[in-house]
């Protein structure tokens, strides 16, 4: 992979881990939905003088509108509705290493729908590896049922934000062909999706109207920045046919690593155990597995 296409996915992957930290700032003041609602939506709106600076003639791309609805759906609605969801019931730094796994559901996903990108012995191994590590993290967390009682609904929530993020992944492929703006389909799904969000916000989590402290509205245009550059940035790579789905993918594993040293760092009583440490070593090694090149020809037999 180029060394530009490189830069831009590790920006992407380590405003995504700086995430977890905002997301749970935020929760101390408002439910998870509100706050996923709130994002979005405001970072769907971020990317408008974008869009109008880049001279992207909307009218054009008016004729992808069904995917982008559904893609609105699915991505922004399904994914981190469910992922924020799951993320307000875990420690910061689990939640990390778990939606850090998210590479390997996306090259089994990426084996099953795209012809280019199946899985080798190589792929095969890394999976085994990662998820053995998602799987040691979530069974021996240290006092997560008195901290979080609902910690395994936790983790259950957010394995499944995985699974459909590596289906998003796959939709995005699929359409590469196409002459789709990937800054308009991350404004459009962003602001649709926030807005699907904020109606349920308010139909079961019935938040207050009330005036916040400066720190959620901090943490607000935060996770709002976030999307909007990050998602732009992974959709133009993911359009871009030198790319495929799986190697790019490889690049998460700054996720958790950058999600999990800001949650010890900020946020109070999140400190590192053997646990995540070691879930970190796991995954990393799975993921560095997955990306290495077959120097010593490891590929499945045919």
């Amino acid at each position: 992979m180029p060394s530009i296409f490189k830069i831009k996915a590790l920006i992407a992957c380590l405003l995504w881990g700086s995430a977890f930290v905002g997301a749970k700032i935020a929760f101390q003041f408002a439910g998870p939905i509100l706050v996923s609602g709130v994002r979005f939506t405001l970072a769907g709106l971020l990317l408008l003088p974008v869009i109008w600076l880049s001279g992207i003639k909307i009218r054009n791309e008016l004729k992808h509108w069904r995917f982008m609805l559904l893609f609105a759906f699915v991505q922004t609605f399904l994914q981190y509705g469910i992922f924020f969801i799951g993320l307000n019931k875990v420690p910061g730094a689990t939640s990390a290493i778990i939606i850090g796994a998210g590479p390997l559901f996306v090259a089994i996903m990426a084996h099953l729908t795209l012809e280019n990108d199946k899985l080798s012995l190589k792929k095969i191994a890394a999976v085994a590896l990662g998820l053995s590590g998602v799987i040691f993290i979530s069974l021996t967390k240290e006092s997560s049922t008195i901290e979080y009682p609902n910690f395994y609904t936790g983790v259950i929530l957010l394995l499944l934000s995985n699974i459909i993020g590596s289906y998003t992944n796959i939709m995005v492929v699929k359409r590469k062909k196409s002459t789709m703006s990937p800054i308009l389909l991350t404004s459009f799904a962003n602001f649709t999706g926030g807005i699907m969000l904020l109606i349920v916000s308010f139909l079961i989590e019935k938040p207050e109207i009330k005036i916040f402290p400066l720190q959620f509205y901090l943490s607000i245009v935060w996770l709002s920045i976030i999307p909007a550059a990050a998602f732009s940035l992974w959709y133009s790579l993911l359009q871009n046919p030198e790319v495929k789905v799986s190697e790019l993918n490889a690049w998460k594993f700054f996720v958790p690593v950058t999600g999990c040293i800001l949650s010890w760092l900020v946020l109070p009583g999140e400190s590192p155990n053997i646990y995540s440490i070691t879930g970190i070593i796991i995954i990393i090694v799975a993921l560095w597995l997955l990306q290495m090149r077959n120097k010593y020809n490891f590929q499945s037999p045919k």
